[in-house]
């Protein structure tokens, strides 16, 4: 998979969390969003606990609350969409400081905000304590179709240097004194899209040459090979069972 690859919502850190192989905890954090998923929205409870249950687990990777609540943030426009449902949805309504809301649209708010937070709060803790590399180990280890493997390994591997592609192009246009302040500048900006997107493609076919010049015939080598004891297995799959009791509960309760 060749060298490491850093990224933004990964933190340094040594901790049992971070020493986990990556397989475990993508199958961990897998299943402990089904299982929140499938909790009666009813039992309101149920997600308070998840939640602790989260923060516990951010405590033990030493993943600060901040950190944490500030890459929560990219749920934004899923928050706005369950703000609208009690007022968009039908049915039985009620009166609530003096807006006429939906019964149904209430409970589905709701349902959305807690699972949708949860789900984004397990993936962070998972981006914070495993680099884009192991994860992508991870899901080779795992046993996912290899040409998706591959693409996600070359979108990781490629999107910086897109990326610092279009840093360079927009100092070339400042240091011209080129300055986008309305729709008059929108052609330039156009021409820049168009040029970045044929770079990046006689880019890929460079790499793609490269590959097939030195042996490349779909498959990737397997440099590091991830492994996983019971032991490490059994504590990553800690925090899904602990979640399944929770909800097992809620349904009985």
């Amino acid at each position: 998979m060749g060298a490491g690859h850093a990224h933004k919502l990964y933190r340094h850190g040594r901790s049992p969390v971070h020493a986990l192989p990556p397989h475990t905890k993508l199958a961990a954090v897998f299943a402990f969003v089904l299982v929140v998923v499938s909790t009666p929205r009813e039992a309101m409870w149920a997600f308070a606990v998840y939640a602790g249950l989260l923060a516990l687990v951010a405590y033990t990777a030493r993943v600060p609350a901040g950190f944490l609540l500030k890459r929560l943030l990219i749920e934004v426009p899923f928050v706005a969409f369950a703000v609208l449902l009690p007022f968009v949805a039908e049915g039985e309504r009620t009166d609530v400081l003096g807006l006429s809301l939906s019964v149904n649209g209430l409970w589905g708010a709701w349902n959305v905000l807690a699972k949708g937070t949860l789900g984004v709060a397990a993936s962070v803790l998972l981006a914070s304590t495993t680099e884009l590399r192991e994860l992508l180990l991870g899901l080779q280890r795992l046993r996912l179709p290899p040409l998706l493997v591959q693409i996600a390994s070359f979108m990781v591997r490629y999107g910086d240097v897109i990326t610092d592609e279009m840093r360079r192009m927009r100092i070339a246009r400042e240091s011209r004194g080129f300055e986008a302040r309305g729709v008059k500048h929108w052609g330039v900006l156009a021409k820049s899209a168009g040029a970045l997107f044929i770079r990046s493609y006689e880019r890929g076919e460079r790499v793609h040459l490269a590959m097939v010049s030195r042996g490349y015939a779909g498959s990737m080598p397997v440099i590091d090979e991830v492994t996983a004891d019971r032991a490490q297995w059994s504590y990553a799959l800690a925090l899904p069972s602990a979640a399944l009791v929770v909800c097992l509960l809620g349904w009985t309760l």
